[in-house]
């Protein structure tokens, strides 16, 4: 017992827990981008925050999004840590590397995509999730969602973060993957393609979203605000 904890304070260990956390990241983000799903449908939001109330009266899903916060904090400090380690062990990089054309910028900046991404979740829950959890809201959150979209700020924001989001889990999910044991030559190409395709459903299905409701397509932010 006592050596497997101590396993979890190596660089290995730090990164089983990367690799596990981030997995049950990547699982709610399907979860969630489900949900969000929701407000397209024509409907005035009803569907979408029928889901939300379902989510907030739920005993076992508060009981997970306890687990939720633990694993995002979780896997920020693990990133934190990874990343002052490596910057200690190479404090000037080797003159005769070339990282551009080892890797990708978004590969050797997971760090920095990964801190923008936390400053925004941080944004989206204090605009989201705690006046309708711990407030005493008068609008639904469908109608919030769709007031912040029309915002500029908040759509570019979001936007952005979503870009980013997609670049962190395209690296990421191949990561996962080696840092599991689960990498094998013959599966390393079809989990590199899923990799990709599920930043992709990510990044797009999120990212549409500010974007839909900004420029009011399909009359979407007309519908939801009831105007």
């Amino acid at each position: 017992m006592v050596t497997a904890l101590r396993m979890f304070y190596t660089s290995i260990g730090r990164k089983l827990v990367m690799a596990l956390t981030g997995s049950f990241l990547c699982l709610f983000l399907l979860e969630h981008l489900y949900g969000n799903l929701l407000l397209y449908k024509y409907d005035g939001g009803k569907a979408f925050n029928e889901y939300t109330e379902t989510l907030t009266g739920n005993i076992v899903i508060r009981a997970v999004e306890y687990v939720l916060f633990a694993a995002i904090i979780i896997h920020a400090l693990d990133a934190l840590f990874l990343t002052m380690r490596n910057k200690k062990a190479r404090p000037i990089p080797y003159e005769v590397s070339r990282p551009s054309q080892n890797s990708s910028w978004f590969s050797r900046n997971m760090g920095l995509t990964g801190s923008v991404i936390l400053f925004f979740l941080i944004v989206h829950l204090r605009t989201f999730f705690f006046p309708h959890r711990f407030g005493h809201p008068t609008t639904t959150m469908a109608y919030d969602v769709a007031e912040a979209f029309q915002q500029s700020w908040y759509a570019a924001l979001y936007v952005f973060s979503m870009v980013l989001l997609g670049a962190h889990l395209n690296h990421g999910f191949q990561s996962a993957f080696q840092t599991l044991g689960l990498n094998n030559k013959k599966y390393n190409q079809p989990i590199k393609y899923a990799g990709t395709v599920f930043a992709l459903i990510m990044m797009l299905g999120f990212g549409s979203m500010p974007i839909m409701f900004y420029f009011n397509i399909g009359d979407i932010a007309t519908n939801m605000m009831g105007h």
